[in-house]
């Protein structure tokens, strides 16, 4: 199995370490905006349902015109579109799937300034060649002597820091991934009882994202749970995504916000004449805004890690320099 170079991992405090300054800060409170949000959109189904499609469709409504990233893991099945929809993307195809590899084209998406990157999808990162089942079997052989429930333990966290990628990116997230009919022996019936499309990733997943919705093999899509009161209980028959889904999207999450140039703190991060204090002072603004988890692409070793993790390197490193 390949392995990735490891994201920079939250340092533990230690006596007299600056650390302390960074992962023990105080308790702050501001009012609450909607500065900064970006749509964060799941969309599941069955093979055949219409999910790339619909999915490119909502991702170009969401770019309002520029061209934004698709990563596939679908066999390239995403470019079968390029002249049948009014968008323009740019698209990297993956063989394997280990989250960490997620991690790193987010960073690398992030970097290129995309406004919106599309998954599709992102169910081979939880079942395919080296996704996150892949990765808690193979720790547990390596490791815990074949027990794959202490394996849990390395394989949560590397599903945990991809769900942290995705909902930190700097731009919009449309993520496809495909289902299967949840099938449930009810009591006192011998014939199993449909309960609906279940999802091929980690269990409630689709509860991580703003708006959740599936679509079923007649091209029909219905909301599973939306944070944007538009979609509450609506269902669409063969929806428009940039008409239907993107603009009431955007409009809802506009109203009453600003946009946050999330450039301006890698700036900030990297200029020659930061200080640790000034670099303290940037990552509690970058903490307040939920954001120390953006995808990034060191710009020393150009490896993938998150803002928080290189705001703190830096800031630690100057500091213990002045001592």
């Amino acid at each position: 199995m390949s392995q990735l170079p490891q994201p920079v991992r939250r340092a533990q405090p230690q006596q007299g370490n600056t650390a302390d300054e960074y992962d023990d800060g105080p308790v702050v409170f501001r009012p609450a905006s909607k500065d900064g949000q970006k749509a964060r959109l799941s969309l599941q189904g069955p093979a055949g349902c219409g999910k790339t499609w619909t999915g490119l469709s909502i991702a170009g409504g969401f770019a309002e015109g520029k061209r934004f990233a698709v990563i596939d893991t679908e066999r390239n099945a995403a470019t079968l579109y390029v002249n049948d929809l009014p968008v323009e993307f740019d698209h990297f195809p993956m063989r394997r799937y280990n989250p960490r590899g997620l991690i790193k084209a987010l960073a690398a998406a992030a970097e290129a300034g995309y406004p919106v990157v599309m998954i599709d999808s992102l169910t081979h990162f939880w079942k395919g060649a080296e996704g996150t089942l892949d990765q808690v079997s193979h720790v547990a052989d390596s490791k815990y002597s074949g027990n794959k429930f202490a394996a849990w333990k390395d394989g949560g966290e590397i599903q945990d820091d991809m769900i942290e990628a995705l909902m930190s990116y700097p731009g919009h997230i449309v993520a496809t991934m495909r289902a299967s009919e949840k099938w449930v022996l009810e009591k006192g019936n011998k014939t199993p009882v449909s309960k609906g499309l279940l999802a091929e990733q980690r269990k409630g997943i689709e509860f991580e994202f703003g708006v959740a919705a599936e679509m079923n093999l007649a091209n029909q899509l219905r909301f599973l749970k939306s944070r944007c009161p538009a979609f509450r209980g609506l269902e669409l028959d063969q929806p428009d995504g940039a008409a239907d889904i993107a603009k009431p999207y955007l409009d809802w999450l506009r109203a009453g916000a600003k946009d946050i140039d999330t450039a301006a703190w890698i700036d900030a991060a990297s200029a020659e004449d930061a200080a640790p204090q000034g670099l303290l002072a940037l990552y509690r603004e970058v903490e307040a805004a939920s954001a120390l988890a953006t995808p990034l692409m060191h710009p020393g070793t150009g490896q993938p890690t998150s803002l928080g993790a290189y705001i703190k390197e830096r800031g630690t490193a100057l500091k213990n320099a002045q001592q």
